[in-house]
């Protein structure tokens, strides 16, 4: 009986190491996301709209400035001809206006953020959303990312996806294709062909 079992287990085990193993391979890739969003058209667009929006709102409250320094450089040459009552009164005027100049650059500065801020998550969740899609649809199992945040500490050269990655989303937005649409149209695509 023992005989039988032992020769059972060495045909099962032989029969095991001849079977090959399913190796399924692993497709990866990585994206350099700084390099992404220095080359990346809409991001460069979104960073010149707000940089000119800046520079105009900014022209607007450097004008205010400019009379505010004019009229304190007035006010102490005549300080001492109108004497200490009105340089009082007058010097409580210039400290509040100096104030509201102050709180302006801070709310300008402020809205600003927000408004890019919003815009950019918008956009790095659209990038975000078109590379899934992109690695669905390429069948990658990871799609790493390199730059500022890096997740990845080396890879080589030949698994770097990000000049394909910006060239499609460069002619997805000349195109004038929303990123959100088309990554979701191709991930509906890839789930499709796949049932």
């Amino acid at each position: 009986m023992k005989k039988a079992l032992v020769i059972i287990a060495l045909s099962i085990s032989v029969i095991a190491c001849n079977k090959p193993a399913e190796v399924k391979e692993v497709k990866t890739a990585y994206v350099d996301t700084s390099l992404l969003m220095k080359e990346y058209t809409e991001a460069k667009d979104l960073e010149s709209k707000y940089k000119t929006q800046a520079e105009e709102k900014g022209r607007q409250l450097q004008a205010e400035i400019n009379r505010f320094k004019q009229d304190a450089a007035s006010f102490q040459s005549q300080a001492q001809a109108n004497g200490q009552e009105w340089a009082q009164k007058r010097g409580t005027e210039l400290q509040k206006r100096e104030q509201q100049l102050g709180y302006a650059q801070q709310q300008l500065a402020q809205q600003l953020q927000q408004e890019s801020g919003a815009e950019m998550d918008s956009l790095v969740s659209g990038v975000k959303k078109f590379i899934k899609g992109y690695g669905k649809k390429n069948g990658y199992s990871y799609i790493y990312g390199t730059g500022d945040a890096a997740t990845v500490l080396y890879a080589e050269d030949k698994y770097d996806i990000t000049k394909e990655i910006i060239k499609q989303l460069n002619e997805n937005y000349k195109a004038g294709e929303k990123l959100e649409s088309k990554a979701d149209d191709k991930a509906k695509d890839s789930t499709a062909t796949k049932k």
